[in-house]
């Protein structure tokens, strides 16, 4: 009888580092969203049932859509952070190129960038993002990211909040003046002086005991509600 041929693990995929130019032009980017927060008329319109709670509420998924990244640390720096208390932020970023750009952008506030997406490192990068939660870190995800489709959520975001325990809370903002790109995101930036309500949905509790129906009604359940929060 032969032997079966060995089995070749599985190779390890070593996301692309920010070049020197990324990392001038993410903080750049960096600095120029802090001036145009500043200028913005925010009001928040939170619903998750976790920050205004007199008790600290603990660690969360902060769950939002690709074209919604412009204002997604002006959301937690000033207004999560302060009421959790938690060990900082650790958010999925694609291992490609262009990840590495936002990446550099992501760390000069401070943020743990994991690189991943379902196409490159998927299972290491939940891997990562599960242990940066046994660390005390809040966890980001934009679920329709980095390719798309366009406001579709992808299943990875509910196995984490499976695996880790943790609520998902959706997050998303709409603002009187913005300019849509052309990319495939239509990705969203805000225009100084705009009005803006960013907006904190019921947060979202996956049983450890789900099986694939019930993660699959939860996700239909995210996707639903990060898009009447606002779409295009």
């Amino acid at each position: 009888m032969m032997a079966a041929p060995p089995v070749k693990p599985a190779a390890v995929v070593i996301p692309r580092a920010p070049s020197r130019g990324q990392r001038a032009a993410g903080a750049a980017v960096h600095y120029g969203l802090r001036a145009l927060a500043a200028t913005l008329r925010l009001h928040w319109n939170d619903r998750s049932g976790l920050f205004t709670a007199a008790t600290r509420p603990g660690q969360a998924i902060f769950c939002l859509w690709h074209n919604r990244l412009a204002l997604c640390m002006e959301a937690y720096v000033n207004y999560v952070r302060p009421r959790t208390g938690s060990a900082g932020l650790a958010a999925l970023v694609s291992a490609s190129r262009d990840g590495g750009f936002l990446a550099g952008v992501l760390a000069r506030s401070g943020v743990q960038p994991v690189r991943g997406s379902s196409s490159r490192r998927g299972a290491q990068s939940l891997v990562e993002l599960t242990s940066w939660a046994e660390r005390g870190y809040d966890l980001a995800i934009t679920p329709d990211g980095p390719r798309g489709p366009r406001y579709r959520v992808q299943p990875g975001v509910i196995g984490l909040a499976q695996v880790t325990g943790l609520p998902i809370v959706p997050f998303s903002y709409e603002v009187t003046w913005r300019v849509a790109l052309k990319s495939w995101d239509r990705f969203q930036i805000p225009l100084p002086l705009a009005r803006c309500e960013m907006r904190f949905a019921p947060a979202l509790r996956v049983p450890r005991g789900a099986d694939e129906a019930a993660r699959e009604a939860l996700r239909r359940e995210l996707e639903s509600t990060l898009s009447g929060m606002g779409g295009d």
